[in-house]
């Protein structure tokens, strides 16, 4: 997998030929870095997390106005072909993937030999979000809101002014993205799903198991202790799964 005409888009560790590429995509107002130590604990997959304008080298970068822009400018200029690859996507980064994968069909693109997403309900579900939108709150309130609903903005974040002011931009744009979203519908992807959750978290089985709905092929469900980030309290169950998902994927001629 050549990345070398996207590197603003992809950030990983040392290539591994003969690998399945792992593209991953964060929950709202994340960054690449929150997979990047996945590259070790994952051999048998090249990884490549996506970052999204306005956050780490990106920094300086506007944010997306709709899904569909972000969905526009990412196959602009990410190159997905060679290498067999698959996609995961946490919350927001869930949908975003799908929504990829669906443009690929249109386009008539080689698709992702599965995609993985995780904390997120079925797309053709009305998600929350968009009766209750926060991305027109003002910033402190944006910050606190979230981090009462969802949780995973470090306490460190949530006390500092400096720190609050780096996150509220993308979070912000996150959000806007989410909350302008509007499912069409359309035939089901041909594509196995893996579709993952946290126990605790407010999003139910049956909203999981929703994404059948999605994919004429395999389905595997599957739930984890914890809340919304549950990948992050108890790492090592949901790598192994995520190992699982990638069996069978990795010669160009599978």
């Amino acid at each position: 997998m050549n990345t070398a005409a996207s590197p603003r888009w992809l950030v990983g560790g040392a290539p591994r030929p003969g690998a399945p590429t792992l593209y991953c995509f964060a929950h709202g107002g994340g960054s690449a870095t929150e997979y990047l130590r996945w590259a070790r604990d994952l051999p048998d997959a090249d990884l490549r997390a996506v970052q999204l304008p306005g956050r780490g080298s990106r920094f300086v970068e506007p944010g997306f106005g709709s899904l569909d822009a972000l969905v526009a400018a990412f196959l602009a200029e990410v190159p997905l072909s060679g290498t067999p690859y698959v996609f995961f996507g946490h919350s927001l980064g869930a949908l975003i993937a799908y929504e990829i994968t669906r443009a690929l069909r249109a386009a008539g693109r080689p698709l992702p030999a599965r995609l993985i997403v995780s904390g997120y309900p079925a797309p053709h579900r009305r998600h929350p979000r968009v009766s209750d939108p926060l991305h027109g709150l003002a910033d402190d309130e944006l910050i606190e809101r979230v981090a009462s609903i969802h949780g995973g903005i470090p306490r460190e974040v949530l006390d500092s002014a400096e720190l609050r002011a780096l996150v509220v931009g993308p979070l912000r744009d996150d959000y806007r993205v989410l909350e302008t979203y509007s499912w069409r519908p359309q035939e089901p992807l041909a594509v196995p799903l893996t579709v993952l959750g946290g126990r605790d978290d407010t999003i139910t089985f049956g909203e999981l198991d929703a994404w059948r709905e999605h994919t004429t092929m395999d389905v595997t469900v599957r739930q984890f202790p914890g809340g919304h980030f549950y990948l992050r309290d108890q790492p090592a169950p949901v790598l192994k799964a995520i190992s699982e998902a990638l069996e069978g994927v990795g010669q160009p001629d599978n």
